[in-house]
């Protein structure tokens, strides 16, 4: 796959566990684009996102609670993926793009985020 050769801006990735962040994360970096998962999902404090990265973009990757157990054989129950929801709240409000990833490939979230991206200023 082909480098990315413009300058992004700092990317933010949240969501539950099995939403396809690591992937994307991967995926984004073995083209040129740095991108952190920010462990909003495990924090209490629903501003932790803003207040330890405070990133110029934030994409919110979800997937519905069936698919996280398909995806990674989790062992949690309903009220934890809720839980993750809650702690997530803050930041799906405050995210520059929301992506549902259950009927998609990460090939697909990852062609979707860049469309997303090419429509952001990036600094050549």
């Amino acid at each position: 796959m082909r480098k990315i050769k413009a300058n992004y801006p700092f990317i933010g990735v949240v969501g539950p566990c099995a939403s396809g962040k690591t992937t994307l994360i991967a995926n984004l970096k073995n083209i040129g684009i740095e991108a952190r998962h920010i462990a909003q999902e495990h924090s209490y404090v629903l501003t932790m996102w803003k207040q330890i990265t405070n990133p110029d973009l934030l994409i919110f990757l979800d997937a519905s609670y069936p698919e996280t157990i398909k995806r990674r054989n989790l062992n949690w129950s309903l009220e934890e993926y809720q839980e993750q929801h809650q702690r997530l709240s803050h930041a799906r409000q405050n995210a520059d793009f929301f992506l549902l990833t259950d009927e998609i490939s990460p090939d697909e979230v990852l062609s979707i985020v860049l469309r997303f991206l090419s429509t952001q200023n990036t600094t050549e």
